[in-house]
């Protein structure tokens, strides 16, 4: 997809973060980075949440629906998004590119 990212193994895990990841215009700021963070046992463990930095809010200044908590990875305090997406999930079917999808999908609620 073109994507500027990078891949990074921490402990069991593995981060990605697309930089400079493109909101709707009901969000401000419009460009944030993403974080994905990919649990030990993918592709069998399913993916869970998405994390912004720096926050993204709605344009009205309201938090979106369950994003006000935050976690450190690495150097940055991330915005997580508690987002339970796809549901259930998958093992053989859903991969990162679709809980992608699931993550575009949810942000272009726009709540």
């Amino acid at each position: 997809k073109g994507f500027d990212f990078s891949v990074t193994e921490v402990g069991g895990e593995v981060h990605v973060i697309i930089r400079n990841y493109d909101f709707p215009e009901s969000y401000t700021p419009r460009i944030a980075d993403l974080l994905i963070v990919i649990p030990a046992g993918y592709p069998n463990a399913q993916l869970d949440m998405f994390w912004t930095y720096p926050d993204v809010k709605r344009t009205n200044g309201v938090w979106p629906q369950a994003c006000e908590n935050h976690q450190v990875y690495g150097d940055r305090n991330w915005q997580r998004w508690s987002r339970h997406l796809p549901n259930p999930w998958r093992p053989g079917v859903d991969s990162l590119r679709s809980f992608l999808a699931a993550v575009q999908k949810e942000i272009n609620k726009g709540i």
